[in-house]
């Protein structure tokens, strides 16, 4: 036997040290070479070894930390696939809305943060939901409240509270006089001030008639460049430390201006980015984009923590707030058909400049007729530009097609940017919205999308919903509501696919599966370990997995505390 043993190192070699080393576990790889194993190896950043605990030995030194896994699961870092990263960061430092039950509670929490704010300062909140309340005031307008209650509360400060959608806000008095918004000031493109029985400003701003609040509220010019950056840095602080406890290694932003990707450039050259970014250029004119892209083009090299390349566009609204556009009127407001908030014909000229400079086009389309102008967009662009053939071009959420277009997202090669979690969280209003028919043919429909040769990435929108990767992984794969129902479940994706959604395919639809989303030699140490075993255990258990690990880049950004829920 020691001669064997003997035999056995020689034909194991010592090998360069590792800086860390997991080892004792169930490591899914993603990967189709090497789906499974028990070890794993990295070094200044990436991967340099997985197989068995014996396989890896050899890279243990004396300066290696090694971390016994003791049989839990490791998967590649999870990739949120569609988030708002400073959205996420200032969502953390203003009043959350999310767990709200009624009005009455809003009004509440308003008075409280009144009583410890100054007269004249904005109080700003995000999350809150009329379909998920217990109840609604019964002279609600459109299933959403008057502003007097709120106002009466607020007199001398301006409030306004973002709906969970993003696609929706409430005013009270204050900010909508300051805003100038009165019973005859004319809707904005792309948006609607909503109005009671006798024509007065309820409160409730749809879409780009946020803007009209959002633009007073504003404090940056009157503050120095120095308390702006240090805000700013503070929301990316928060927005790591959330993002690295719910094991999420990458984070592909929907939208931000060239002024904060210098910004956030600046902290990755300062080595001051938690987690890695992909950031999708926004909120910036066609002819600046034309002029200033080239400079900004920035695909993922080695070790990078921040990537652009890509451009977001957003055709329509969201469901919840009645903003997405649809081929057919919503049945439970048969005068709306939704809204459309970009011009298509721009939108077709971003697709030429993008395609022009190399960068892809990612679109917000939630409804059947923004998802069909926008699959119509790209095929007129791909159809002028046939030696084009790697575009990977985007629509984001993609969350109600027409079945005629379900087909077409394969034919073209598009990616369905989608989140698992928005299914569940909307199912209970999605029928009232659309009614069964439509529901069922068009919904979330997952299975049907990658039956067409589709790929499908997944995320949560946080801010919208909880960054949370596990909670959208058993929507995925189980599309249980809240009160236990299923939400079609012919459209459910197995275990493998919805973690592939979350890594591999995320990674892909990023350009950068040869750097990460699965753990494989030479690519990135992004990992991620679990308390529990998401790919075994019953469905039923998968919510409320805990994550023991964070590791970005081989380091360990996240360790969960004993007794730390």
């Amino acid at each position: 036997m020691a001669t064997l043993a003997a035999a056995a190192c020689e034909a194991r070699p010592a090998a360069e040290p590792a800086d860390l080393v997991l080892t004792n576990g169930r490591v899914v790889t993603v990967d189709d070479a090497l789906p499974e194993a028990q070890a794993v190896a990295m070094r200044g950043g990436f991967i340099v070894a997985v197989g068995t605990n014996e396989d890896i030995a050899r890279y243990i030194g004396a300066a290696t930390e090694v971390v016994d896994l003791q049989g839990r699961l490791a998967v590649p870092g999870f990739i949120e696939g569609h988030g708002h990263f400073m959205g996420l960061g200032r969502a953390k430092t203003i009043l959350d809305l999310t767990q709200v039950r009624n009005w009455d509670e809003i009004v509440a929490m308003v008075r409280d943060a009144v009583a410890q704010a100054r007269p004249g300062e904005w109080i700003f909140g995000r999350g809150w939901h009329q379909e998920k309340w217990d109840n609604v005031p019964a002279d609600a307008v459109d299933g959403v409240p008057l502003h007097h209650s709120l106002s009466a509360v607020s007199p001398d400060n301006p409030v306004l509270l973002t709906h969970a959608s993003g696609h929706a806000a409430f005013a009270n008095a204050r900010a909508m006089e300051l805003a100038r918004i009165t019973g005859g000031t004319a809707n904005p493109s792309g948006g609607e001030i909503v109005h009671d029985a006798r024509g007065n400003p309820t409160g409730l701003l749809r879409e780009t008639a946020q803007r009209l609040v959002s633009s007073v509220s504003a404090p940056s010019d009157q503050r120095s460049p120095e308390e702006v950056y240090a805000e700013q840095k503070r929301y990316v602080e928060l927005a790591g430390e959330e993002a690295l406890s719910k094991g999420v290694t990458s984070f592909q932003d929907a939208g931000s201006d060239f002024a904060t990707i210098d910004f956030l450039k600046t902290l990755e050259q300062r080595g001051e980015l938690p987690i890695r970014l992909y950031i999708m250029v926004r909120r910036v004119s066609n002819a600046e984009m034309d002029a200033r892209l080239p400079q900004y083009f920035m695909p993922m090299e080695g070790n990078d923590f921040l990537t652009v390349r890509s451009i977001k566009r957003q055709i329509d609204g969201a469901l919840g707030p009645h903003g997405a556009w649809l081929l057919e009127p919503y049945l439970d407001m048969p005068s709306s058909a939704g809204l459309n908030l970009e011009d298509p014909a721009d939108i077709e000229e971003t697709a030429r400049i993008a395609i022009k400079h190399g960068f892809q086009v990612n679109t917000h389309a939630i409804g059947d007729r923004a998802n069909r102008e926008v699959l119509d967009i790209y095929e007129r662009v791909f159809d002028e530009n046939p030696d084009r053939t790697d575009l990977r071009w985007r629509i984001e959420h993609a969350q109600h097609i027409h079945p005629d277009d379900i087909p077409r997202f394969g034919q073209l090669g598009v990616i369905a940017a989608m989140q698992g979690i928005h299914c569940t969280s909307d199912a209970p209003w999605v029928l009232r919205r659309l009614g069964p028919e439509r529901a069922q043919s068009g919904a979330y429909v997952w299975r049907d999308l990658m039956n067409t040769g589709a790929i499908i990435a997944n995320g949560t929108d946080v801010p919208v919903e909880d960054i949370d990767p596990i909670a959208s992984f058993h929507a995925s794969v189980a599309r249980v509501t809240a009160d236990g129902s299923v939400f079609y479940g012919d459209q459910v994706m197995t275990r493998e696919e919805a973690l592939r959604s979350y890594t591999l395919n995320n990674a892909i639809a990023a350009f950068e599966e040869d750097l990460k989303g699965s753990i494989t030699v030479g690519k990135v140490g992004d990992i991620t370990v679990l308390e529990r075993d998401i790919m075994t255990i019953p469905a039923a258990e998968i919510p409320g997995t805990r994550v023991d690990l964070t590791i970005v880049g081989g380091q360990i950004r996240y360790r969960r505390e004993a007794g730390r829920p």
